[in-house]
């Protein structure tokens, strides 16, 4: 009896047995379905021991079921190869959530396997990080410290946009909610930056660390759209604010620091010419790729072009010309057919003549034809929004102002920058010295300041006017139509970069308090060097 109390036991150890090897056969089998693994774990064969009076058939049983199981066992491949994962039906799928697969971190889906793309726009940024950004890095480890640390984040950030950038030039663009996923990498890197700052205020290169964190935002242009680069030149203004400090502190104490502060202002420098250059209007993505393929057109195949009638060449006369001629030649003659115009004709002495339709008329007139829209011109549109004159943070925002000639700008802070949009027929003064003032598609605007730090700009603008009390450094004109430029005695060491205008006059004072005029050439000649080392650019004056 002692053997008989153990069969119940061997029949459990043998029934697992046979529901493992089952599940793992039935696996292996493509057209298996779930009711097969279920019926085989289960013993629906026949294969089940109903519990009966004789134990040594019992026992003989069993026996035959363990040759099975150990002959199942030798067919199949090695288990521990793979795990026992079965597929099952959604019927059988376990509701709880934590048995999902784990979503992969963003990095290991996209950045580090984005294929290596060879073109200029991925070519121009390995450059400009071959070029400036190591010249950076390396000032950075030369002074070391915290400056060396804060060095190596910004390299890491400037890794992230380059993947970024190979990202976009092998697929299409993509979701917004999609876009925000893949900037993550390059946004976190932006953040750590900044914390270092914050983190380092005692540092003896707090103003190092603060020139970087706050221009370092310039890698967020690719999240700026129509024009990315003013956004790039307006965090480098922002940075130069710390960086004169830097030269203030350490110019005569040691020079790595004043080429330290040259190389980062020419590495945002060169990313804005960058962005200029290869993304004027955004981050140009290559359209191919990853993404929904574009929607097929609207309707069918246009119909074909109707069929010309076949004209008859053969009564056309040879001497057409040659009769033609002879009209020519009657002189006074040829006008013999022609009626001529009495008074009682002419409708200037006849007025009842102008009431009916003109006699090269037709009866109905015409539907007018519809005008035309005239072309778009800097500051003329989208008048009809509420005028803005507001400061957010470091930003004044000066918008949609019309006809107000007393726009005054007060206790502005020197890191301040003054942006005035879309404005006509107004005047602004900014007292005080900020950081820099720029002007955007405005028309008959004026600009008054008294010290700026970086420059002033006019982007897109027609027929503006600025004078300056003080210091300025930079004059920048691009695509302006008409710019007065009133100096001081203490600006005339300006430097004046301009391009795609017209209409650009420098006046400077004299000493009786008046001015001479000096218009800023908009032609210029270009010869070829002999030998061909090169090209010479000169003015073009007009002697006229």
């Amino acid at each position: 009896m002692a053997d008989n109390d153990h069969i119940p036991n061997m029949r459990n150890i043998i029934k697992m047995f046979e529901a493992r090897t089952t599940i793992e056969d039935v696996c292996t089998e493509e057209t298996a379905t779930d009711t097969e693994i279920s019926e085989r774990a289960n013993g629906s064969e026949g294969e089940q021991l109903v519990g009966g009076s004789n134990p040594a058939a019992d026992f003989e049983a069993l026996i035959e079921r363990l040759e099975r199981v150990t002959a199942r066992l030798e067919r199949l491949p090695v288990l521990s190869a793979r795990p026992l994962t079965p597929p099952q039906s959604p019927a059988l799928q376990s509701p709880d959530p934590q048995s999902k697969a784990p979503t992969p971190p963003l990095e290991a889906l996209e950045l580090p396997e984005t294929p290596a793309v060879d073109n200029m726009s991925v070519n121009g940024y390995q450059d400009l990080m071959q070029g400036p950004l190591r010249t950076y890095l390396e000032l950075s480890q030369q002074i070391g410290g915290d400056v060396a640390t804060h060095a190596n984040l910004v390299n890491e950030a400037f890794q992230a946009q380059l993947r970024y950038i190979q990202l976009a030039q092998s697929r299409s663009k993509p979701s917004q909610a999609e876009e925000v996923q893949l900037l993550a990498p390059t946004s976190e890197k932006i953040s750590a930056i900044q914390q270092f700052r914050e983190k380092n205020r005692v540092s003896s290169f707090f103003n190092h660390l603060s020139a970087i964190s706050e221009s370092i935002p310039a890698l967020g242009w690719v999240a700026v759209s129509p024009t990315p680069a003013p956004y790039v030149k307006e965090m480098n203004d922002a940075g130069q604010f710390y960086t004169n400090r830097v030269l203030k502190e350490w110019k005569e104490k040691d020079k790595r620091h004043v080429e330290w502060c040259r190389a980062w202002v020419q590495l945002l420098s060169d990313l804005q010419a960058y962005v200029k250059q290869h993304h004027t209007t955004g981050l140009v993505w290559s359209g191919t790729g990853a993404g929904a393929p574009p929607p097929p057109p609207p309707g069918g195949m246009p119909p074909p072009p109707p069929v010309l009638p076949e004209a008859d060449f053969a009564n056309l006369s040879v001497d057409d010309r040659s009769a033609l001629f002879a009209e020519i030649n009657q002189g006074e003659g040829i006008t013999s057919s022609l009626r001529k115009v009495t008074a009682d004709m002419q409708t200037h002495k006849n007025p009842t003549l102008r009431q009916g339709p003109a006699p090269f008329k037709a009866a109905h007139s015409a539907p007018a034809p519809a005008p035309t829209k005239p072309l778009p011109q800097p500051g003329a549109g989208q008048l009809d929004k509420p005028p803005v004159f507001a400061r957010d943070g470091k930003k004044w925002l000066i918008e949609y102002q019309k006809g107000n000639s007393n726009l005054v700008v007060e206790n502005a802070d020197m890191n301040n920058v003054v942006y005035m949009y879309r404005c006509r027929d107004s005047a602004l003064t900014v007292r005080g010295k900020i950081n820099g003032v720029v002007l955007d598609s405005c028309t008959k605007c004026a600009v008054v300041f008294d010290n700026l730090v970086s420059s002033v700009e006019f982007v897109n603008c027609q027929s503006v006017q600025m004078q300056v009390l003080g210091k300025v450094p930079t004059i920048s004109i691009d695509k302006t139509d008409g710019c007065q430029i009133y100096l001081s005695q203490d600006s005339l060491d300006v430097e004046i970069v301009s391009s795609k205008s017209s209409e650009m006059n420098v006046l400077v004072p004299k000493a009786n308090g008046d001015y001479s005029e000096h218009p800023i050439p908009e032609q210029f000649k270009t010869v070829l060097n002999k030998p061909p080392t090169g090209l010479t650019t000169t003015p073009v004056e007009n002697k006229g």
